[in-house]
Order: C-alpha cells, then structure tokens, then sequence
C-alpha cells in the first residue's frame, strides 16, 4: 500500500510508504527470514496487525536476530519510520523488539533492540557485519518498559551522511537511544526480534532517498 503524499515535519521527506494491515493481502509486502510464525491478527484499531508468534526454523550463520519480516520492494537510505508496536512476551530483563534497516543480506544489516533493561547486547543498536552482532551505542536509556496489552509508539530516524541514527519510544521528543555508523549507506527495513513475540502496525515511513527494488535475501514469501 504505497501512500499519498505528506512529509514529515521533523525531516522534511515525504511520505512513501504506510501499512495499517486492513486487508488480508498486506502480508505480501514483506518477506521474511520464516515465513512460519507470521499472521494477521487482531490490530490496535479494531482492524489487523502483523504479528510473529515466536522462532521458526530460521537460524543466522553469525550470532544475530532469529525472527525478521522486511518490508520488500523498498530501498531506503535517509529515512524516518514510525510504527505501533505490541510486546506479547513475558517480562525480563531481554524481553524485546527489533527494527531492522541498512539490510543489505543475512549478515549485514543494523538493527534496534529495544529491551526492558540495557546491558552490553540488550536495548542497544547493533551491526552485523559478517560476525556476530556489535554495540555501536553512544547514549541510551536504561531499558524501556513494556507494559502487558498496551500498544507503544515508535520513531526511527535514519541520517547516512554523519551516520545518525536516533530511537524513539513513545516519547517523541527524547531518544532512548543515539548511536552512529555509515557502514551500510541504504538497505532494507523492517521488524522482528531476536526471540520473543510482538505485533506491528500502522506503518509509515518518510524517506529522502528510495529505490524499488525487489529483496533476494531470503526468498520466502508468505
């Protein structure tokens, strides 16, 4: 579902892309590490949402994340994404949710860990970088707190020139997380965890730079 256009405040990109998950074939817009796990079910507004319910039988070559969905046919170097988000694990201390960009394969790419408390591989940014995943943080909260049934909002902002990156969660105004990189210039998007369970919906994403560009990463559609 490619959107009409509307540009960001912050930024200043347009808007290129949303998703709201209101009918059954908007699973096809993305691709995913196993296809498995991935459903519609009941969204935030009454309508649907994209939801993983645990691994698959994806296992990476190099230490990273086990559950991904990408946004497919999408290409993104500077960009905002904003998104609802829906926690269903149990509570602990690495109960998270991922946002993937700069996905270039299935071992190099970025990735938020969003978690509900930080420590050297939890609630941080990592790159894949053709060994196991690394912290490339400079600031972040604590943690954050996932609450059981509530949905949370989410802003990733994406500058490949100085290499910002900066999180958002719920608060608009105050990243939980800074972290810097040019490694990967522009790549795919999209979302998942390492190994727990979550809803996404309501989608959007403003982009300075785009390309269309069908995914060969992994090849599995739903």
């Amino acid at each position: 579902l490619y959107a009409r256009a509307q540009t960001d405040p912050e930024s200043g990109f347009p808007l290129i892309y949303e998703q709201d998950f209101m009918e059954q074939p908007s699973i096809q817009d993305f691709t995913f590490s196993d296809p498995a796990p991935w459903f519609l079910t009941g969204g935030k507004d009454g309508g649907l949402a994209l939801e993983y319910a645990g691994r698959g039988n994806y296992e990476p070559r190099v230490r990273s994340p086990l559950i991904i969905g990408l946004v497919d046919n999408l290409v993104l170097g500077d960009f905002v994404l904003e998104a609802d988000v829906l926690q269903t694990g149990r509570e602990y201390g690495h109960r998270d949710m991922c946002i993937f960009f700069g996905f270039q394969d299935s071992t190099s790419f970025y990735y938020v860990h969003l978690a509900s408390q930080a420590d050297p591989v939890a609630h941080t940014v990592h790159i894949v970088n053709e060994e196991p995943r690394r912290s490339i943080i400079k600031e972040r909260t604590d943690g954050i707190r996932w609450i059981d049934g509530q949905w949370h909002r989410i802003r990733l902002e994406r500058r490949t020139e100085d290499g910002d990156i900066r999180v958002y969660f719920d608060d608009m105004q105050t990243p939980v997380m800074i972290a810097n990189d040019r490694t990967f210039p522009k790549g795919y998007v999209g979302f998942g965890s390492f190994d727990d369970s979550g809803k996404i919906d309501n989608i959007r994403i403003w982009a300075g730079e785009s390309w269309r560009k069908k995914s060969a990463i992994f090849m599995k559609k739903y």
